[in-house]
This record gives structure tokens, C-alpha cells and sequence, in this order.
């Protein structure tokens, strides 16, 4: 079970943005900004690891479901875009990160991570979350 399964289920908090039968969006908790958020499917056992492993539907409503994650991110944080990557090296469950963007330098993994306060943290999720439509 990945750490990813452990949120789904509640066993680990997560400041929670959107929530579906299927999917599941939290904040970062090591974000690159402030708002990174990641999309990640409720996939039954056993658990896929490659986004490109996904079957067509899940993939497609899985990126469907990350652009109105995406919008609110855009209007909350008043940003220029949100970056979209798909790394899957860190966690054995597949993930895509939503990143707001005031530069393409924003977009980088090597940046360091900010620390953000667990205030901060719900404040940022309560905004995103209040945008989704």
C-alpha cells in the first residue's frame, strides 16, 4: 500500500481539494509553489504506478478531472498557467502534479521546496477549493 492509498483512505491527513468516486487532489506538502497540487486515481489493488499504463477512459477522465482542479488554481492564486508533470519516480502510485506558474523557472524539480505552516497550507486549499465550479 502506497502512501498515496494511506490518504485515499484517511489514515494519513492531506489538505484536500477535490475528491470523486475515482479521484483524489491534495496539496503538496513539499509544494514548488504555493497551490501544487496532486491529482491521483483511487485505483483498486493492485496499484498502477505509469500514468501510460492507465486504460484510455481512466487516463481521460483522470485529465479531465485535473483541469478543473487546474481552473481553480488559476483563479484562487492568481496565476499565469498551471504547469502540468508527470514524474511517477517518487511514489509507487500514479500522480500528476498541477503547478501554478508565474514562470517556466517555477516548473523546476530542483527548485527547493517551500515549508509552508499547516495554517497557510489550509488557507491555500480553502481558496482552490472555494473556485471549483
Amino acid at each position: 500500500m502506497t502512501i498515496f492509498s494511506r490518504i485515499i483512505k484517511g489514515e494519513i491527513p492531506s489538505y484536500k481539494i477535490l475528491e470523486d468516486e475515482h479521484f483524489y487532489a491534495f496539496l503538496d506538502i513539499n509544494p514548488l509553489t504555493e497551490g501544487h497540487t496532486l491529482v491521483i486515481p483511487k485505483l483498486e489493488e493492485p496499484e498502477e504506478d505509469y500514468i501510460f499504463n492507465l486504460d484510455d477512459d481512466t487516463l481521460a477522465k483522470m485529465m479531465v478531472f485535473a483541469k478543473k482542479v487546474a481552473k481553480a488554481q488559476k483563479e484562487a492564486l492568481n496565476c499565469k498557467r498551471v504547469g502540468v508533470a508527470v514524474l511517477g519516480m517518487e511514489v509507487n502510485h500514479v500522480h500528476i502534479h498541477l503547478i501554478p506558474l508565474q514562470s517556466e523557472k517555477d516548473m523546476l524539480f530542483s527548485n527547493p521546496k517551500l515549508k509552508l505552516e499547516p495554517e497557510k497550507m489550509e488557507q491555500i486549499a480553502a481558496s482552490i477549493r472555494s473556485k471549483i465550479k
